[in-house]
């Protein structure tokens, strides 16, 4: 089983750039989409109903704005939308669905860079969920949590660590939540096949990143450890383009 998650920037952008050849191609067995920017009443048929997944779409109030997606093979025991906490759910940021040997969380975690009051909302979302995910687990619920988590945990995962050492994606206080996540038994997928590979998911449009390979390492798919020896690889797809961020991947061999 292949788990893709990608960061569109814009369902309705990334279709317009051959999105729905590419799934009929690629053919994930669940793919996670964050940042959708789009309402249920603008979502097309062929967007709706792609053969072969069933799909489940967040909303938020505001237009054009954060939302997530998922499409997968396989339909879910059940789907919940939101972590239960309104102020996090009116950002549609979170679709839960459950599985037979997991249950997995696609999630739009918050930026921060506005200002001040947004980054306390991007580490109130990051303590909560992870509050969240502890409560599944103490059910005994083994967990995928993947997405933009929009955070560089190590120098490793961003092409300028020291120029960014005062940004939010990059703070101390952003990447202590990261060791913490870890400190819980989450496993970071990509880092545990790859410890020392340099690779990035996001650049920056406004400043021709891509062109350099000026990146970020912001895009995960953490899993709790009683599925680590049901993981078998991860992948990000650097050669995938129609957005500021590439698909990264994860799988798993269930039996």
């Amino acid at each position: 089983m292949k788990i893709y998650s990608w960061n569109v920037n814009g369902i309705r952008a990334i279709k317009r750039k051959g999105f729905l050849d590419w799934m009929v191609e690629e053919q994930p067995d669940i793919i996670g989409l964050q940042e959708t920017k789009i309402q249920d009443e603008q979502i097309s048929d062929d967007l709706r109903d792609i053969e072969g997944y069933k799909s489940y779409f967040s909303f938020a109030e505001r237009k054009g704005y954060s939302g997530v997606a998922l499409y997968t093979k396989k339909e879910p025991i059940s789907v919940r939308h939101g972590l239960g906490i309104e102020r996090f759910d009116k950002e549609g940021r979170v679709l839960m669905a459950e599985y037979p040997e997991f249950t997995l969380l696609n999630v739009y975690f918050p930026n921060g860079k506005r200002n001040k009051t947004r980054l306390k909302y991007k580490l109130d979302f990051y303590d909560d969920i992870l509050d969240f995910c502890e409560g599944l687990r103490k059910k005994g619920q083994e967990l995928i949590i993947f997405g933009d988590y929009n955070t560089a945990h190590h120098e490793i995962d961003l092409k300028n660590p020291k120029a960014n050492e005062d940004t939010s994606g990059f703070l101390p206080i952003e990447r202590e939540w990261f060791d913490k996540l870890l400190k819980y038994g989450y496993l970071d997928t990509y880092r545990y096949f790859y410890p020392d590979k340099v690779e990035y998911s996001w650049w920056s449009y406004r400043t021709r990143a891509r062109e350099r390979n000026a990146g970020w390492r912001i895009d995960y798919h953490f899993v709790s450890e009683g599925l680590a020896e049901k993981i078998k690889d991860a992948e990000i797809m650097t050669d995938v383009m129609g957005s500021d961020h590439c698909p990264v991947t994860l799988e798993l061999e269930l039996s």
